[in-house]
């Protein structure tokens, strides 16, 4: 029974007289195991890590946060014991009251030792416990350090050790910004959503007052408009892949494991999922435990593309399991039972139908609505080129083979040579037409005779294809001997010859099996068949074979004339290494370039000549140029650049083009912007020390705001902190709130910042440019180059990695390499890309 003089030293901390928070009392919850972590604004930001032990919570102040990544270590300073009723303390504590700042209940759950362990563990010094909250979750690891002489305070390590819920990087702490008791952001509980902005930390006071200030400059409210709810997704008919021999070549494709599974489309609006199969039949009941996954991630409105496997005792996804596993019935599955959901593709997402865009937008979009998922939910990964390396290590694990996409092209519902499939072993699908008997005791069958529909449409017939009699378990030879039974018939659907005829029951032709074979013979007839499991996602009407197109040639480059002549007179660096650049860098440009009006800085003559800048579609640059008419200013329209593939990039580039420049909104709707940017330009004196600084606090209060940012060096001398929104508000909303946001800060700390463009104004300080967020104002893309001294490039960045750079261009044209490389790294997984509105303040 726990004490009260465990809170003793809790209690003589506060004057509960001033501060809010809960006196001390001893009790245990119902369950005796509760865990909290609330997230604390107080001398400095940290994240307090509760765990119930003899009634009270043992504490810990982690530094920067719990992290899922179990190759980082968080220092967690001990502190205090709390009593069980701070569990659900959210608010401020006044300043100059210990620990004075405002606090967040950040995640909340259960908490239990690892088989074997127990909290006493605590008095040896370390403690091994799993967590079941809605944030942190798995296996994890507090361990004391030994103390130092002198040293007062007791300092343990936090880590999370390799499990199902690990993952790179610290996604908690920099994606998860609101409350899991009120859903508010930090900013919203200082400010208490009353109106008033009660004294919590020195900063939050002077930010929320200044954003109070900043706003009391309009003359009128603005209020952003919000879109509908969307209604759930409704089933759309998915995108297959063209089967080819050869793996294609080039940084225009990306590269997916097939898995060899059941192809699925998720409908999900909350806790409200559907399962549908490739032809449209609604599954979800066949899907409980999965379904039950997907709807604890409460996602918007989406419709997502992806695959149900099941897992041979190898741990390679296998199909003949998959159908064991659906003929027991989830309600009866075991552990080893267990399906997983791997997710390829995002073709609606709160009402907005993302299939135009191209594939490898719509793949960073999943990877940012997925970014909390966990097993059995899965982001399926890709790479980019390299793809004869992926489908050698598949085949050589016995995986199916791959599945290639072009990077640039949109979604079609229908079979397409955009995406391309390329098998380890052959396998097709054929209708069962009839069985022969077996002389062994106890078979009902020895092998089964197959078929698939050949000819033009509306004069199909279905054409013999030999037999399969290896493959079966015990099981399904009697479950295929029932389901026959019930479809025999006298004549034959096929035609077939004497001997494959000979002692045929034939069937009418309604099961479809998939088969792996090694080839067809010459008469068309499988060899070295070997069954896999019956489809009941697909119609024996729509079996057809599944011929081996040749591989889909690269598309057909941009000619570049004049490769020789030089750009950038100074590195030398010429227009053909400008546009080999581009073509190794476009499927990370067009995940955040495409289909966005855009402005070209335009050099002919090379950086050091003449440039300008072009907006409007004047013709001439190419077929892969696009446009799109936008109203002006005098209500007449004009038309604007968009560009959707690496061509028309190339095509930019050989007309001279070298930066591209993109507004904050979509062509297909270019009165909803979608991404917030804050330019910090420095003035001359400055380091860019400063200037990194500069962006780790702005960053630090979009975060109170509930937002979440990104961090980009311009290729020039500033940096760029982005905003992903979701779209629904208007101009007038977006350009205010980022006004209001710089003046703020401009107001707050007058001899850091600047909101007003003079430069007389500048000196000394850091310009925030709030501009770009206007309608008709553009913001240099991601990994475009810059017409600059050394042919830099604008390049996304880690917070992480701000620290250690000297300068906002450290990589050129020169590196496409290493920017391929480091895109992909873990620090840069998901990177411009977050589902979250802009709050209302």
């Amino acid at each position: 029974m726990a004490s009260a003089n465990l809170l003793a030293e809790y209690n003589a901390k506060r004057d509960f007289g001033k501060t809010p928070e809960p006196s001390g009392e001893a009790r245990a919850s119902q369950g005796g195991d509760l865990f909290i972590v609330q997230k604390h604004d107080a001398t400095r930001l940290h994240w307090d890590l509760r765990l119930e032990v003899d009634g009270v919570l043992k504490s810990w102040a982690v530094t920067k946060g719990p992290s899922p990544d179990p190759e980082i270590k968080r220092l967690a300073v001990r502190t205090e014991d709390h009593p069980l009723s701070y569990a659900e303390f959210e608010g401020t504590i006044p300043k100059g009251e210990y620990g004075g700042g405002t606090v967040m209940l950040w995640d909340r759950g259960s908490w239990a030792p690892v088989e074997g362990k127990s909290a006493k563990d605590l008095d040896k010094g370390h403690l091994h416990f799993t967590l079941e909250g809605e944030r942190m979750k798995g296996e994890w690891l507090l361990i004391r350090l030994k103390q130092k002489p002198g040293e007062k305070r007791e300092n343990w390590l936090l880590r999370k050790l390799q499990d199902d819920h690990a993952q790179a990087g610290d996604a908690l702490v920099e994606r998860e910004l609101t409350s899991v008791l009120t859903g508010r952001s930090m900013a919203e509980i200082a400010a208490d959503k009353r109106g008033e902005y009660p004294l919590a930390g020195k900063k939050d006071e002077a930010f929320m007052a200044q954003m109070r200030k900043a706003s009391s400059h309009n003359a009128k409210e603005v209020k952003p408009k919000r879109r509908k709810a969307a209604p759930l997704p409704k089933f759309r008919k998915p995108q297959l892949a063209t089967l080819v021999d050869e793996v294609p070549a080039g940084n225009g494709w990306m590269h997916e494991i097939k898995f060899d599974g059941y192809r699925a489309l998720l409908a999900v609006k909350g806790e409200e999922v559907r399962v549908y199969t490739r032809s449209g039949k609604d599954w979800t009941d066949k899907f409980g435990p999965l379904v039950e996954a997907v709807a604890a991630l409460d996602l918007p409105a989406c419709l997502i593309d992806g695959e149900i496997v099941a897992t041979d005792a190898k741990g390679n996804p296998d199909f003949s399991t998959l159908q064991q596993v659906l003929k027991r019935g989830h309600g009866s599955q075991t552990a080893s039972d267990r399906l997983a959901f791997h997710a390829f593709d995002l073709l609606e997402l709160d009402g907005e139908d993302l299939a135009p865009l191209p594939n490898i937008e719509r793949k960073e979009r999943l990877e940012a609505l997925l970014s909390g998922a966990e097993p059995p939910i899965h982001l399926a990964d890709h790479v980019l080129g390299a793809g004869e390396q992926l489908y050698a290590t598949m085949c050589k694990a016995g995986q199916e083979g791959i599945i290639a996409k072009k990077i640039d092209a949109p979604y079609r519902q229908a079979r397409s040579r955009a995406w391309v499939k390329v098998k380890c072993t052959r396998r097709q699908e054929f209708v069962v037409v009839g069985w022969k008997k077996s002389s062994a005791k106890g078979r009902p069958f020895a092998s089964l005779l197959l078929a698939q529909h050949e000819g033009s449409k509306g004069k199909e017939e279905l054409v013999y294809k030999g037999n399969v009699g290896t493959g079966f378990t015990a099981d399904e030879l009697d479950d295929l001997a029932a389901k026959m039974k019930r479809l025999e018939r006298k004549t034959a659907p096929v035609e077939a010859d004497r001997a494959s005829a000979r002692g045929v029951t034939w069937l009418t032709p309604k099961l479809v099996a998939e088969i792996a074979f090694a080839e067809f013979t010459a008469e068309g007839n499988v060899r070295h068949a070997s069954y896999l499991g019956l489809r009941d996602d697909k119609e024996a009407q729509a079996v057809k074979p599944e011929a081996a197109a040749a591989a889909p040639k690269v598309e057909e480059e941009v000619a570049i004339s004049s490769r020789d002549r030089v750009v950038f007179p100074d590195g030398g660096q010429t227009k053909g290494q400008l546009a080999d650049y581009y073509v190794a860098v476009a499927p990370l440009m067009l995940a955040h370039a495409a289909r966005r009006p855009i402005s070209l800085v335009r050099c002919p003559q090379g950086r050091a000549k003449k440039c300008f800048f072009q907006k409007h579609d004047s013709g001439g640059l190419g077929d892969a140029v696009h446009h799109v008419p936008i109203r002006e200013k005098d209500g007449g329209t004009e038309d604007y650049l968009y560009l959707d593939s690496a061509r028309g990039i190339l095509q930019c580039v050989q007309m001279g083009t070298i930066e591209f420049h993109g507004w904050a909104s979509r062509s297909d709707d270019v009165e909803l912007p979608d991404r917030m940017v804050f330019d910090l330009d420095p003035d001359e004196g400055l380091g860019f020390d400063e200037v990194g600084q500069a962006a780790r606090d702005i960053r630090a209060r979009l975060s109170d705001l509930g937002l979440v940012s990104f961090a980009m060096l311009s290729g020039g001398k500033g940096v760029h902190v982005v905003v992903p929104l979701e779209r629904g508000h208007s101009w007038d909303a977006h350009k205010d709130f980022a006004r209001r946001f710089a003046e703020a800060l401009s107001l707050a700390e007058p001899d850091r910042f600047t909101a007003t463009m003079s430069k007389a104004k500048r000196k000394g300080k850091i310009f925030i440019d709030w501009l770009r967020n206007q309608r008709g104002s553009t913001a240099v893309l991601p990994y475009s180059a810059r017409a600059r001294s050394g042919a830099p490039v604008a390049v996304p960045i880690a917070w992480n990695e701000l620290k250690e750079m000297e300068h906002a261009h450290p990589y050129s044209i020169d590196q496409a390499e290493a920017l391929i490389r480091r895109a992909r790294s873990k620090s840069l997984q998901g990177w411009g890309f977050a589902e979250q509105r802009l709050p209302d303040l």
